[in-house]
């Protein structure tokens, strides 16, 4: 088990200093090894940290893009229908359907033949010619499918 009173203070101040500038243990663990040859596992170096009071700066948080930029979807003009190789858990068989508005969605049937929307984007509703075109490709993939 490594102590972090084997370090000298040059050493010590370069951890503090490699902390402030961002670095993770991981880092400080790697460049200990690179630059003062001294190997220590990952959780001797979290214990150094503590031990030695190095202050690690957090990632600031990514930021969101509003609803608005977020990327909108383009309009098709058909109802496009997919089924997944590998049903969702739960499911006899799902798969994806891309409306002619652009908007998409997974679908699922369970095994007693009860089907499930969930629209990607939260309050959804596709128009009733798209429900009724989704229904009869469905249909007819299920048919050629053998179910």
């Amino acid at each position: 088990m490594f102590s972090a009173s084997k370090l000298s203070e040059e050493q010590k101040s370069a951890l503090h200093r490699w902390a402030a500038d961002g670095a993770s243990i991981a880092d400080l663990q790697k460049r200990l090894k690179d630059e003062f040859d001294i190997g220590i596992t990952y959780m001797d170096a979290r214990f150094m940290v503590l031990d030695l009071g190095i202050e690690l700066k957090e990632a600031p948080p990514e930021e969101k893009k509003p609803e608005e930029e977020a990327a909108k979807p383009v309009p098709t003009g058909t109802v496009e229908v997919t089924m997944d190789g590998l049903a969702l858990p739960g499911a006899l068989i799902s798969g994806k359907v891309t409306f002619s508005d652009g908007e998409t969605a997974v679908w699922m049937l369970d095994h007693h033949g009860r089907p499930g929307l969930d629209p990607d984007r939260a309050g959804y509703r596709p128009t009733q010619e798209d429900v009724i075109d989704f229904q009869k490709q469905l249909s007819e993939m299920v048919r050629r499918k053998g179910y």
